[in-house]
């Protein structure tokens, strides 16, 4: 669905007292743009939600589904299985790996079609079982706090300062669409980075970006990044 047209859905829905699907990041701070603030209300799986439903005055149905391995699993996998799928993502909200545990939080009508189609992650056999959701509602993700040194918060130059590599490998990150920003695919290397910003950098992991801690003496930025663990 296009962007706008997604956005003018959601608003409209709110006004009438329903519930949105998962929003993002980006869909969020539209929508709060748009919406006063006793016009809606934010249903948060979990405390530290990154994906959140906006509604009025039903409260949405959501599921938590456990994925039963006894293999090692890694987000990237785990995601990519699901849209294989061919879902939208607003149709699934945040996936929790808590230890040796993997869980994905989807809408109470899409909970029977997970069920029944989500049967293999990397060539491994899984199976989905429903869970209470109480059982992650007190659930903090996990972060490793790491500060670098750069001349600028362009993502290709964060990036570089982040992982080692130069801006011309980046380019060809860029190129093969490795590098993901706030659930978009970055085109524009030049891009600044923004506080809360989230991007993710295939092979490498997936990052939160904190902001400006202080400056060096010759101009440089001290930045904090939240890597997920």
């Amino acid at each position: 669905m296009n962007k706008t047209r997604e956005l003018i859905n959601n608003v409209e829905k709110i006004k009438k007292g329903y519930s949105t699907r998962f929003l993002d990041s980006k869909m969020q701070l539209e929508l709060k743009n748009l919406l006063k603030k006793n016009e809606y209300q934010i249903y948060y799986p979990y405390i530290d939600s990154e994906k959140v439903i906006f509604y009025n005055n039903i409260e949405p149905n959501v599921s938590l589904l456990e994925i039963v391995t006894r293999e090692k699993l890694e987000h990237r996998e785990i995601l990519g299985t699901v849209f294989s799928l061919g879902l939208d993502d607003s149709m699934f909200g945040d996936i929790i790996i808590d230890g040796n545990k993997y869980y994905i939080y989807v809408l109470d009508e899409i909970k029977d079609y997970f069920i029944n189609n989500l049967l293999m992650i990397k060539k491994v056999k899984v199976n989905l079982e429903e869970r209470d959701l109480s059982i992650l509602e007190n659930y903090k993700r996990k972060y490793e706090e790491i500060e670098i040194i750069t001349s600028s918060e362009r993502i290709d130059t964060v990036i570089s300062h982040l992982i080692g590599i130069n801006r011309t490998k980046i380019k060809d990150f860029v190129q093969s669409k490795y590098i993901i920003l706030n659930y978009e695919v970055v085109s524009n290397t030049s891009k600044k980075l923004e506080i809360g910003d989230i991007f993710s950098i295939k092979r490498y992991g997936k990052y939160k970006y904190l902001g400006i801690i202080k400056y060096t003496r010759s101009g440089n930025l001290i930045i904090k990044i939240d890597k997920y663990i």
